[in-house]
């Protein structure tokens, strides 16, 4: 940490939203949200980061600065559509005025979406938002309050993201909530959060966000935009995982890895694909880490698209300067750094079974995601990728 330099790991942006990049800016916590209009914000994240001096921290800042801040936290691992309902009583009882989403993807996520309905009228559903078609419309825009979003991880990407993603526990599904004003009108990316990840949970989220990159960069719509953002997000990826796993206290590679989550997102506005297709349906079905699901599949979705990748995959292997172009040495290169990382090379591992094989399947086709896949799976090639998966038959 000795040798970190702070000067040039900080500044400010304003893509794809404004963000405060650099170590120790969560201080201006209570700025952001001053600069929002923000006088009574609702400080929203997991259970287990509550109890974490960086939230006893925020909150002492927020008071300090004289804003009337208090905390909600009954947020699961996979946010349900009772925890953002549970979140939105909160928000109206404490007569709150804005949010502040502070954590992993999944506090992210609860917050955006309490954001989003907590001054919507009680006749409009969370599900009534799901992102299909015009859905978004629905809701009154002028409603939605604002965000200072906070990550504590480098994974999901969700402070730059314009959806949530909620699991409706009735129907074991998740869905994916959308509309355009959930993008948080503030980002702090604070390294020094991230220290104390452990490195399982450091790797899990770090290849959460390298799977939005390698989905956006195959996905083949036209968006060169996000391509660019996507190989360059693999490229810090590639260099700043296995330091930031090795050692939490290297605050560039901390640092990289928080730039390259927010990479992942802004650049999968281009589309995902067959691994979150599927992991979406895992989650919902066996409540796993979202990231070790990608993780896993990853492969398995790269062999099943090889038909589809090969020129994008060539372009790939040369911008990450592999020994060989190609599809082979792609998937070689994640099956090496899953190994680095401590990744299980099965969904087996994972506690996972075959008893929803047909399930799974089916749900993945329904998955919104599955179409920015390059290639259109049907069911039977859906339940064959998760089944391969659960083997280790790559």
């Amino acid at each position: 940490m000795s040798d970190f330099d702070r000067t040039r790991y900080s500044a400010n942006w304003n893509y794809p939203t404004p963000i405060r990049i650099g170590a120790g800016r969560a201080e201006e916590l209570p700025d952001a949200c001053q600069a929002l209009g923000m006088r009574a914000p609702l400080l929203i994240t997991d259970p287990g980061l509550a109890a974490l001096p960086m939230v006893e921290q925020a909150l002492a800042r927020c008071h300090e600065a004289g804003l009337a801040v208090d905390v909600f936290s009954q947020i699961q691992g996979n946010p349900t559509g009772a925890n953002v309902a549970a979140g939105v009583a909160a928000f109206r009882a404490g007569d709150h005025d804005g949010v502040i989403a502070f954590g992993g993807g999944s506090g992210l996520d609860a917050a955006k979406a309490v954001a989003l309905m907590a001054r919507q009228p009680e006749s409009l559903s969370l599900w009534a938002l799901e992102d299909r078609g015009d859905n978004w419309r629905q809701a009154d825009a002028d409603a939605v309050l604002p965000v200072v979003a906070v990550p504590t991880t480098a994974g999901t990407g969700s402070e730059v993201g314009r959806a949530s993603v909620i699991t409706d526990a009735e129907a074991q599904v998740k869905r994916i909530i959308f509309h355009p004003r959930m993008l948080p009108g503030a980002v702090i990316l604070d390294p020094l959060l991230t220290r104390e990840l452990p490195p399982g949970l450091t790797a899990a989220t770090g290849m959460d966000a390298l799977s939005h990159c390698l989905e956006a960069w195959c996905a083949p719509g036209y968006h060169p935009q996000a391509e660019g953002i996507a190989v360059e997000g693999m490229r810090r990826i590639r260099d700043a995982l296995p330091r930031a796993y090795l050692n939490g206290d290297d605050l560039a590679a901390r640092s990289d890895m928080l730039v390259a989550s927010m990479m992942g997102a802004t650049a999968f506005q281009r589309g995902l694909g067959a691994m979150h297709a599927l992991a979406h349906p895992l989650g919902a079905l066996f409540d796993a880490h979202h990231g070790m699901l990608n993780a896993v599949l990853m492969p398995y979705v790269l062999r099943a698209n090889t038909r589809a990748i090969g020129e994008p995959m060539v372009r790939l292997a040369r911008y990450l300067d592999l020994p060989q172009p190609g599809v082979a040495a792609v998937i070689d290169w994640v099956l090496d750094l899953r190994e680095r990382l401590g990744i299980p090379h099965t969904l087996s591992a994972l506690g996972i079974d075959d008893s929803h094989a047909e399930r799974v399947g089916q749900m993945a086709v329904e998955d919104p995601s599955a179409g920015g896949n390059p290639i259109a799976f049907d069911a039977a090639t859906y339940r064959g990728i998760f089944e391969a998966a659960l083997a280790g038959r790559l």
